[in-house]
């Protein structure tokens, strides 16, 4: 029987006090979150936070004509809810599961109750919303400038670093989906990266072989937006 995740696989959750956890970690549901999950769409008002320990959710922009962009993806490094702790209800993106598994789930009342005390949650929350941000920032100017080839590289860089194996399962066309780009181009771009043996790519299946090569081959925005959030997760630890 596979282990069931625990709340500390999540960097937020994992930085909070002993006298935090002890208030907010009964309060806490384990959800699965199965490939293709929409957790809310652009408009929804939001009811619950989610802390994913082994998922990962991308937060996408979808145009009236149905064409999407993936402007961000969170993983166990943060949460997805942005708008419960900053002071809306409401948000202008979807939420969608790129790669299945669990994460716990708490309700908007309890994460104010919490956020009301000013401590240690308030705090690793907006650093992380820190990181979020220049994540955004860095995928705008990547989708803007950058080729297909180096924004799968980054994609799947990003996600690597949130996933406990180097293996994840996603379609072509969802690829391009998220990175708002037409399918052929993806094939083109994981054929290459096939080639170099940088990964394997069969039905759906991807696996990481060559990270190394992946890092070469990306372009600096990944390693902007993996130097932020190390650089935030260090702070968070010091203050504990």
């Amino acid at each position: 029987m596979p282990s069931v995740a625990e709340p500390e696989q999540n960097h937020l959750l994992k930085a909070l006090s002993p006298a935090e956890r002890a208030r907010v970690f009964p309060h806490l549901k384990l959800v699965s979150l199965p490939l293709g999950k929409v957790l809310y769409e652009s408009g929804d008002t939001l009811k619950h936070i989610y802390f994913p320990t082994d998922s990962i959710v991308s937060l996408l922009y979808v145009l009236e004509n149905g064409a999407s962009a993936e402007i961000s993806v969170v993983g166990n490094d943060g949460a997805i809810g942005l708008a419960l702790y900053m002071g809306g209800e409401t948000t202008t993106n979807r939420a969608i599961v790129q790669s299945a598994g669990t994460a716990y789930r708490l309700t908007g009342m309890r994460l104010q109750l919490e956020l009301g005390r000013h401590g240690q949650l308030l705090h690793v929350l907006l650093r992380y919303t820190q990181a979020l941000i220049t994540q955004m920032a860095q995928t705008a100017v990547c989708n803007r400038h950058h080729t297909v080839h180096q924004q799968l590289c980054r994609w799947l860089l990003l996600s690597l670093d949130r996933l406990p194996g180097n293996k994840m399962i996603m379609t072509q066309e969802l690829i391009a989906n998220m990175l708002g780009v037409r399918r052929e181009g993806v094939t083109a771009a994981a054929g290459e990266l096939q080639k170099l043996g940088a990964i394997t790519y069969h039905r759906g299946h991807i696996a990481v072989l060559d990270r190394k090569k992946l890092e070469k081959c990306s372009c600096e925005c990944y390693r902007v937006v993996k130097a932020e959030t190390d650089r935030l997760e260090m702070s968070q630890a010091a203050t504990r």
